[in-house]
């Protein structure tokens, strides 16, 4: 018998999430991607991957950068245009899933991928495979998620086991990558009512081959 899917209809699952007007987590950047700030540059082209909310994408428009963000709910990027208009910046959103967004070749100099552990492995190995396309030579992709100590705390992400992240498999996943930095750790998140308390997660940064 085959498991059933995490999220049976992603769309309505997220869209339900983030119907409230409350900012489910939080309207900071998230502190793997902000503690990161000076790999990044004024003018580079940004996408962030699953943003929800907007509060990543949102945060890399503030940094001068030129963001481009999706969701495949479309009452969080409603709630992300709201922020972004908050801020005075300008994000261009698009509502679409990670299969169905068109991924342009080359064109990014950094990809945040924070948090998008609904992706089931087959999704997720679709989902790296165009992160990789879609970066410039010399890009950047800056990745956090959970470790499967995760299911010990329960303070956020998914139960099942198959979505979460260890060192090994990000290693294999993104060989040919310059591993820049990819780090095992626990820390307290504070990012609204859904990641808050003890947490395992797993941070990276791979910058892709120049040629």
């Amino acid at each position: 018998m085959s498991t059933p899917p995490a999220f049976p209809d992603a769309a309505e699952h997220w869209n339900k999430r983030f119907q409230s007007d409350e900012y489910i987590f939080g309207t900071e950047p998230n502190l793997w991607l902000r503690d990161h700030a000076p790999m990044l540059l004024p003018g580079q082209r940004a996408l962030c991957v699953a943003d929800g909310e907007g509060r990543n994408s949102v945060w890399l428009a503030r940094q001068g950068l030129l963001v481009d963000a999706f969701d495949i709910a479309g009452k969080g990027v409603d709630k992300a245009r709201k922020l972004a208009q908050e801020a005075g910046v300008e994000v261009h959103y698009d509502v679409a899933d990670c299969d169905n967004w068109p991924w342009p070749r080359q064109t990014y100099d950094v990809v945040a991928a924070i948090f998008v552990q609904f992706a089931d492995p087959a999704m997720r190995e679709r989902m790296f495979d165009n992160i990789k396309r879609t970066l410039k030579p010399g890009g950047l992709v800056l990745l956090q998620g959970y470790t499967p100590k995760q299911l010990e705390y329960r303070t956020g992400g998914p139960p099942e086991l198959s979505h979460l992240y260890t060192a090994p498999l990000l290693e294999q996943m993104w060989a040919g990558f310059e591993m820049l930095e990819l780090r095992e750790y626990e820390a307290e998140l504070q990012e609204g009512a859904r990641h808050a308390g003890r947490s395992a997660l797993i941070g990276m940064v791979a910058r892709k081959p120049a040629s």
